[in-house]
């Protein structure tokens, strides 16, 4: 396969996609939305197929289904897309400067985002959604476990462009196969942005061997801090929607921190745990008082040498016993992946200490971690939850897919 010759072409649409209006961009996004919801059997036929191959017990299957109601949300989410604001042409900075030159300085698209991500066939319609949108074009590169589902996600999306006389090469599924990674991130002059969604394995893949330019996302170790001053009632919402919710996903809760003042209330804390069978790893302090409390099947002692750093992406969660709120942030900065953190407490002297000293992309106070999601944020959808510090962070949406330029205008002027 000539990856050259295919990154070449979706370049060429990058140039194509930017002499089209919002409104026409938007069009091809409503009509997308229309043909998904009309193909619904098609692609869960496709989606069976993928199934079928993976083993129930894989955290990932969660990611890999697809059901009428989440190819629904799908839809809705590119509508969502489709009404959003526009941020091309945005002016970020004017100004005159003394020599009498006009700056102006307007966001433009990145031109190719590349994207390299598991078995999640959702991500397919996200990516071009969010990409077409703010006038990027976009490589994609799905894991093999998705393969039928993602064929037949690109299949309905190039009919969307067909259906507008736009060029298909707008968006390009490469082989779910090494060499295509290799490719994609090597692939400089062509792609102008690289972002994995995934597990740390593939993201630390990435960014080593990537030599186009790298956006981390995803890897999610998050954990919940239960304060001396938290409300019980809202603790144990909290605990259990950001745990059992959808266990696979990266905001999904891993560890939960207890303040040794509040151990009395562990067992009512988790309760909602015992009946949706979350197997619970506790530290020796915690242990002792959830033992003859919550199933003893399902109770174990942690490993304190690797559980606190794991993403679980399963139904079962760490509980450590902490003394005070920087015990909790010092664990947090420690463990966490910078994805999200929270803190249940009625004390706003802690929530504000904890909200600074966090070294989260996300931090929350008396609300789940679950909420990080493009979608939840206003945005339409995401491409991605940036866990990085250099460029955007946090969950990834039009305006972080774009970037900047200046514009200046003379009358003549020379330096000196």
């Amino acid at each position: 396969m000539d990856f050259n010759d295919i990154f070449s072409r979706v370049k060429s649409a990058s140039r194509e996609i930017l002499t089209l209006t919002d409104g026409e961009r938007s069009a091809v996004l409503l009509t997308l939305a229309d043909r998904l919801e009309a193909e619904r059997e098609s692609l869960l036929a496709a989606n069976a197929h993928d199934l079928e191959r993976m083993d129930e017990a894989n955290p990932l299957c969660d990611r890999l289904r697809l059901t009428p109601e989440r190819i629904s949300a799908i839809a809705a989410d590119i509508r969502n897309v489709a009404g959003l604001h526009c941020p091309l042409g945005e002016e970020v900075e004017h100004r005159t400067l003394p020599n009498g030159i006009d700056l102006r300085r307007v966001r433009v698209p990145y031109g190719v985002i590349g994207v390299i991500y598991e078995a999640r066939p959702n991500v397919t319609f996200d990516v071009f959604s969010l990409c077409f949108k703010s006038g990027n074009a976009c490589l994609l590169k799905g894991g093999r476990d998705a393969e039928f589902s993602n064929d037949a996600a690109i299949a309905i999306i190039h009919d969307s462009l067909r259906r507008h006389g736009i060029c298909t090469d707008a968006v390009c599924l490469l082989p779910s196969t090494h060499e295509a990674t290799a490719a994609l991130l090597g692939a400089v002059g062509y792609v102008d942005l690289c972002i994995p969604r995934g597990g740390r394995k593939l993201i630390d893949f990435v960014r080593d061997n990537a030599r186009v330019p790298v956006i981390e996302t995803g890897a999610g170790v998050v954990s919940t801090y239960f304060d001396g001053a938290a409300d019980l009632a809202i603790g144990r919402a909290i605990v259990d929607n950001a745990k059992t919710r959808r266990v696979s996903v990266c905001n999904a809760l891993d560890t939960l921190l207890v303040d040794s003042s509040r151990l009395g209330d562990l067992p009512a804390l988790v309760e909602p745990l015992a009946e949706k069978q979350v197997e619970i790893h506790a530290d020796r302090r915690a242990l002792a008082v959830l033992e003859g409390h919550y199933p003893a099947g399902l109770l174990v002692a942690a490993d304190e040498d690797s559980d606190w750093d794991t993403e679980w992406m399963a139904l079962r969660m760490g509980i450590r016993t902490v003394d005070g709120v920087d015990e909790a942030i010092a664990h947090i900065n420690r463990h966490g992946s910078g994805h999200s953190e929270c803190i249940v407490t009625e004390d706003d002297a802690v929530a504000a200490r904890f909200q600074e000293l966090v070294d989260a992309a996300c931090v929350y106070v008396n609300a789940p971690t679950s909420f990080t999601d493009g979608a939840q944020f206003g945005l339409g959808a995401e491409i991605g939850i940036s866990t990085q510090k250099l460029g955007p962070r946090g969950p990834m949406g039009l305006r972080e897919i774009t970037t900047t330029r200046y514009l200046l205008k003379g009358h003549g002027q020379t330096r000196p």
